[in-house]
């Protein structure tokens, strides 16, 4: 023991050792291998950030305007519509994403066949944003017979509402039907027991016919009903086939709509076979038939999608289809590390399923949560592939963003001042999501 120690006095710590490299290498070395990564980082990085504010301070023609193309980016209608969008954007993409995917991620763990489901929702992160734009270009067409969207939406359409196979039938010459007013056609005069009514239509052209129309018959008559025959009063070629009554190669309208209307009410109504043939009972004696509009109204042909309204919303479904399966992988893997034994306690104690998913499963998982969000919000800041390739020229204006405003200001309108106040606006944007992110990282490392 020495004497200072003896005495009382605590012994001078020893100064702190130089920290050394885990692996030995000098700080020359190092400096000497970062050397070229930081030169690449520098033009590539530093450099066109540097240029672009310097550039966002002067107009077309190459003179000083300060502020001048800041203050344009909030008075400029195409800017503001592209801000609009931005911000519709970032609250709802990731948002989406995120929670498909952790639907995703916790339900595939309950299945045998959850790393199949897995592979197939992932799969369209291997796809180009340029390919998948072509993708839902063709998928949102609006003709039923080539887009995907709208022949869904048409088939769930057609089931719960009638649909019109004659959309284009009218009465032809010296018919007995006139026109009502709101696409209806009526008899000029009553029918009464015991008639027979030809009510002959013209318009829909032959490929466009039903396929269980049959060759139209000629009504018979019955003491006690009316009888009539509804059909397509056309043949081809001069003098073939008479005008007013059913010929051997003339189509009945099966399913056309046919009411009896007696002092402006209905008083029945019947369907044509596939014939053309229809019948009616004694209440309708004294009434005048009449063709409905129903038959006659145009065929639903869907939503446009990619018009004005719709446009960004559909865009938007691109984009989680693409990026669902990128969110549900990362939560996956966070759900893999999660203890089993918390879960299992939390249903011991008696949570229900749905209880121990909102308070167990999605409070382990907030940390991986917020990497998912915060990577997708960056990610669709810079959005354009798909709302350059997705939105037709018609809609594209509605469907701006500051990242497809960019290139059409730089290079479509030569105006690279404002394009420049774009990008750092964009750059202005993401930061306060990278810190953010950054700041989240350091609480993990510390704990």
């Amino acid at each position: 023991m020495t004497s200072a120690t003896a005495a009382g006095v605590p012994p001078t710590p020893a100064a702190p050792k130089s920290r050394k490299s885990v692996t030995g290498t000098r700080k020359t070395v190092a400096a000497l291998f970062l050397l070229p990564a930081l030169v690449l980082l520098g033009a590539l990085v530093v450099y066109p950030i540097g240029y672009s504010v310097v550039r966002s301070f002067y107009d077309q023609s190459g003179s000083f305007t300060g502020f001048d193309n800041y203050e344009f980016l909030f008075t400029d209608d195409g800017i503001r519509t592209a801000l609009k969008n931005n911000v519709i954007w970032v609250v709802f993409a990731p948002t989406v994403a995120t929670a498909l995917g952790l639907i995703f991620a916790v339900l595939t763990e309950r299945v045998s066949w959850g790393t199949a489901f897995k592979l197939v929702v992932f799969m369209p992160m291997a796809i180009s944003m340029l390919a998948a734009g072509i993708i839902f270009r063709l998928v949102y067409d609006q003709d039923p017979e080539k887009g995907v969207a709208n022949a869904v939406w048409v088939g769930i359409h057609d089931t719960f509402a009638e649909s019109s196979a004659f959309p284009k039938a009218h009465p032809g010459r010296e018919s007995p039907l006139v026109a009502q007013g709101g696409g209806a056609f009526i008899t000029k005069a009553t029918v009464h027991t015991g008639d027979t009514v030809t009510l002959p239509l013209v318009g829909v052209a032959p490929d466009q016919m039903p396929g269980d129309a049959k060759r139209a018959v000629a009504p018979q008559a019955d003491p006690g009903r009316i009888t009539g025959t509804t059909w397509q009063d056309f043949t081809r070629g001069k003098g073939v086939g008479t005008l007013g009554a059913p010929d051997a190669t003339e189509l009945g309208y099966p399913g056309m709509k046919i009411e009896a209307v007696k002092d402006g009410k209905v008083v029945e109504t019947a369907r044509a076979g596939d014939d053309g043939t229809f019948s009616l009972s004694e209440k309708a004696d004294g009434a005048q038939l009449r063709l409905p509009a129903s038959n006659f109204k145009e065929p639903y042909n869907g939503l446009d999608w990619l018009g004005p309204s719709l446009v960004t919303p559909s865009i938007i479904g691109a984009y989680i289809w693409m990026w669902a399966g990128f969110a549900m992988v990362l939560i996956a893997a966070g759900l893999a590390g999660i203890p089993r034994e918390l879960l299992e306690a939390a249903r011991v104690d008696g949570a229900s399923e749905w209880q121990v998913f909102r308070r167990v499963t999605v409070p382990l998982l907030a940390p991986v949560l917020a990497v998912v969000i915060v990577t997708l919000m960056i990610n669709v800041l810079k959005i354009f592939d798909l709302v350059f390739i997705i939105a037709p020229g018609s809609a594209q204006d509605d469907a701006n963003v500051l990242a497809l405003e960019l290139y059409r200001k730089g290079f479509s309108e030569d105006q690279p001042g404002i394009a420049s106040a774009i990008s750092v606006f964009l750059l202005l944007l993401v930061i306060p999501v990278m810190w953010f992110n950054i700041r989240r990282l350091r609480r993990e490392v510390r704990r």
